[in-house]
């Protein structure tokens, strides 16, 4: 019995790391319809995209459609998002390209063998945070630094693409703002027909969501605004153009994708160099934590309408194994896709399922539509890039906070002016370092309450905004912050100062309801604050103290060493000194 037991628990927690397995076991009919309808639609909306990302990323068109095929299966077996989908996107294609540009010119072999290396690293990495438990390393991209970095990451692109979208060229440089200054200079040399082409595409790209919903009230359907149908745009526009230039022959000197091979990616294995691999390994960490932020946000935020969670650590296991699948398919670094999650989710997916229906669309085009890319203007593929990374963008969220969180407004703003100048890189790592900061310098200046009890209860609450009772004796406070190397000292002197400045006090009880880490120097500071009330006659005492926190004092020797006591609760210690109280009264 015990053994069939035990292989019960191990099947079941087997499943849980493949969640695709339960999905199949008690998939239906109506999941099938469902599904089979949302990877149609999202394929439709992938196809343009995945393009136009390997463009911006700097790799072959056909790099970009590989992302989507053994990326997305994969992720549809590891992951624990139910519409979540993978693969190119306009972040991780912008951090790439920053970062290969420095070791190969763009859409060269040597160019893709490095993109290619990057994707096996940012694999690797995230596999490695899942097996180390460290997964909690992405929270040091907080909400404000990822703001600010994809801000700046948006307008960087929007300027990458301004040489295709005007035909103009990007001149000699790879950097963003060279680019722009030589477009400008350039202005009276565009295209005309790539520049038409771009502004027609661009136009209909913006209006296309309210012209369709309004199309469809005309005809007596009714959608909103997130309905799957009016996000088709890009691939509208891209038949569109590609029946113009195709069908009637206009824009003969355009710009074009050009030859795509048919068929699906070959088995491709990076090559190893030490030095390259560990010159790429920074970038590629960078890449793997905004890779990973910004796929569990997005299943997150999808998850909350579901009322359903997406499992942290399984999406560092999913997300690993679809990067490494990307890797050696000939493709480019992977992560989830605002835009197409959100396709899927309205377009009524149930299941990870339509990420494989979707994945059959990507294997149609492939194998029979390729030679129609030769007809796509490369123009129209830069306005698709456009429309795209400005739904990303988040103005507003600086202003609202200002008020309330100075600190990361700050934070947010400057990592957008760094990113903008300095690059991604750089930019990530003053906004995680400011962020750092700032925490660092509000923890070190705790907020210390004196307390009493609320009449008649159990509660402790602060002297200053409630009507509580007091001792006269006791000097209770309550320290609303860890106590650790940053705060030590400067909690070691509010101490001493407010039990010298009360000169009744006899004990100082520290409330530790909201302490939850005390580290080797705080113990220190503790074991000096014991010693320094003793001599001033004054006893140390704790109560409310986590279960964790009373093992550490007590293996650090300061319980045994306290010339006060511990007590289990604030009522507990307060009532011990009225009854010392009232028995000085008596003698």
């Amino acid at each position: 019995m015990r053994l069939g037991l035990w292989l019960k628990v191990g099947v079941r927690d087997w499943q849980n790391y493949v969640p695709i397995v339960p999905t199949l076991r008690h998939y239906t009919s109506r999941d099938f319809s469902s599904d089979l309808v949302a990877g149609l639609v999202v394929g439709m909306v992938t196809i343009p995209q995945a393009v136009a990302y390997a463009f911006l990323a700097g790799v072959p068109p056909e790099a970009g459609l590989y992302a989507c095929l053994l990326p997305m299966l994969l992720y549809s077996i590891f992951g624990s998002s139910k519409q979540l989908v993978v693969g190119p996107v306009a972040v991780a294609a912008i951090m790439l390209a920053a970062t290969v540009s420095d070791f190969a010119p763009k859409y060269s072999a040597e160019y893709l063998e490095v993109a290619m290396i990057i994707c096996l690293q940012v694999g690797v990495i995230l596999l490695l945070l899942r097996l180390s438990r460290m997964g909690g390393l992405v929270n040091l991209l907080s909400h404000p630094v990822i703001t600010g970095f994809v801000n700046a990451a948006a307008i960087l692109i929007i300027i990458s693409q301004l040489p295709a979208f005007t035909g103009i060229g990007a001149g000699d440089s790879e950097q963003a703002w060279d680019q722009l200054v030589h477009v400008l200079r350039h202005l009276l040399e565009a295209d005309t027909a790539t520049l038409v082409f771009g502004t027609l595409a661009l136009s209909l790209l913006l209006i296309f969501p309210k012209l369709i919903r309004r199309l469809l009230a005309f005809g007596g359907w009714q959608v909103d605004e997130n309905h799957a149908i009016t996000r088709i745009g890009p691939m509208l526009v891209a038949v569109l153009a590609v029946l113009a230039v195709a069908a009637v022959g206009i824009g003969g000197g355009l710009d074009k994708v050009g030859f795509v091979p048919s068929g699906l990616p070959e088995l491709r294995i990076p090559r190893f160099d030490p030095a390259l691999w560990l010159a790429l390994l920074p970038s590629s960490f960078a890449i793997a934590l905004v890779s990973y932020v910004e796929s569990y946000s997005i299943g997150t935020t999808i998850a909350v309408r579901q009322q359903t969670r997406v499992n942290s650590h399984q999406e560092l296991i999913a997300l690993g194994a679809a990067n490494v699948g990307a890797a050696f398919t000939g493709a480019y670094p992977v992560a989830g896709s605002f835009s197409r999650s959100s396709v899927n989710y309205y377009a009524g997916a149930r299941t990870a399922m339509s990420s494989v229906f979707c994945a059959v669309v990507i294997v149609a085009v492939l194998m029979f539509l390729t030679p129609l890319f030769e007809y796509l203007p490369n123009a129209v593929l830069a306005a698709i890039v456009m429309v795209s990374v400005v739904g990303l963008m988040d103005l507003r969220s600086g202003p609202k906070h200002w008020r309330l969180h100075r600190e990361e407004t700050i934070t947010e703003y400057a990592t957008m002016v760094t990113v903008l100048l300095l690059g991604v890189e750089t930019g990530l790592i003053v906004g995680v370092a400011l962020a750092i900061a700032f925490f660092i310098r509000t923890s070190s200046r705790p907020n210390i309450t004196q307390v009493g009890r609320m009449a008649n209860t159990e509660h402790f609450r602060s002297i200053k905004r409630h009507d509580v009772e007091t001792l006269p004796h006791v000097l209770a406070l309550r320290v609303d912050e860890n106590i650790y190397f940053a705060n030590a000292t400067q909690i070691e002197d509010k101490f001493l100062k407010r039990a010298q400045r009360r000169k009744s006090t006899r004990h100082l009880l520290i409330v530790g309801s909201s302490i939850n880490l005390i580290d080797a120097t705080g113990v220190q500071m503790l074991h000096r604050l014991n010693d320094n009330l003793q001599r001033a006659g004054i006893t140390l005492n704790f109560c409310d103290l986590k279960e964790q926190l009373v093992v550490t004092l007590d293996r650090a020797g300061l319980l045994a060493t306290l010339n006060g006591q511990q007590f289990i609760s604030a009522d507990r210690a307060m009532r011990h000194f009225a009854r010392e109280l009232e028995t000085d009264g008596d003698t």
